[in-house]
């Protein structure tokens, strides 16, 4: 195998991404893939351009280039997403973590900001926690206020990689739950909480874009009844989990604000907004019970 050097192989993504929509690659996939193979910085790129890639090196390279051209997401190659200020480990257990998401974490954060001084026993449940990244960067960012933090999620190998993200990101106050949604909470007042938040499937099973997700856990993506059912069993049941006054943010399609902000209007939630994300879509609506 005939090494290539940092340009060569600059050259060669600049042909696989100019003009070819059959490889689906994004150009930053290829170039991160790169740095991750040679274990060197971005800069690299533009002042060691000579630098030759090793046998093994550019063996890995071509490897990943391939399984990314056959469906596989660059996060699942590298094993990491960053994702709000941290950085996660992700697998085929658990969604990627995406920037929209990061919506949920700005609102429910400037939502606790804006409320006045509450008891000391403040609760937050992460319903579908996958990875972990929203109860964990919500946790590293509430660490100084004495949030109890819960995490639950049907999949025992999501929860495995959950609770190994809290370990590298420092944050220990989350309790973590195998569940299906609520099943295994209490309604107790004790254990109420204060916020819920949840970024759960809401696919339409019949869209043709879970084609291009196909490495991604399909239970994690999609839902019936036009991608609503589980957002719609997460409205109805939240007013038994809530506290007086408390908020559920909710994370969903670009098409599906209207449908979901009635569905917390059925259960009688306040204050029913929709909030949209970096692209000016419809992401995540809340309201207060």
């Amino acid at each position: 195998m005939t090494s290539m050097t940092v340009r060569q192989i600059k050259q060669q993504i600049g042909q696989l991404t100019n003009g070819n929509t059959s490889s689906q690659i994004p150009s930053f996939w290829l170039t991160d893939w790169l740095l991750h193979v040679i274990d060197k910085p971005a800069l690299f790129l533009i002042t060691d351009e000579s630098y030759a890639l090793t046998e093994d090196e550019q063996k890995q390279f071509n490897a990943g280039v391939t399984k990314m051209q056959q469906g596989t997401p660059l996060a699942y190659l590298t094993g990491q997403q960053a994702f709000w200020s941290l950085s996660f480990t992700v697998n085929e257990h658990t969604l990627i973590p995406r920037p929209d998401t990061e919506i949920m974490i700005e609102q429910v954060l400037n939502w606790i900001n804006a409320q006045p001084t509450s008891p000391s026993n403040k609760r937050l449940l992460d319903l579908g926690t996958g990875s972990g990244c929203i109860a964990i960067s919500l946790t590293h960012e509430l660490k100084n206020d004495n949030w109890q933090v819960v995490a639950v999620d049907l999949s025992a190998a999501a929860l495995e990689v959950a609770r190994h993200n809290a370990l590298i990101n420092k944050v220990g106050n989350i309790e973590f739950i195998q569940s299906s949604w609520y099943d295994k909470l209490s309604t107790s007042d004790q254990h109420l909480f204060d916020v819920i938040v949840s970024n759960p499937p809401y696919i339409d099973e019949a869209d043709e874009h879970l084609a291009q997700l196909k490495a991604e856990p399909i239970s994690a993506l999609s839902a019936p009844n036009h991608g609503l059912a589980d957002i719609e069993h997460i409205i109805q049941q939240a007013p038994d989990y809530l506290r007086a006054d408390g908020l559920l943010a909710i994370e969903h399609g670009f098409d599906q604000g209207v449908a979901v902000r009635q569905l917390f209007a059925n259960n009688g939630f306040e204050s029913v907004m929709t909030v949209q994300d970096y692209g000016g879509n419809d992401r995540v609506t809340l309201g207060h019970i």
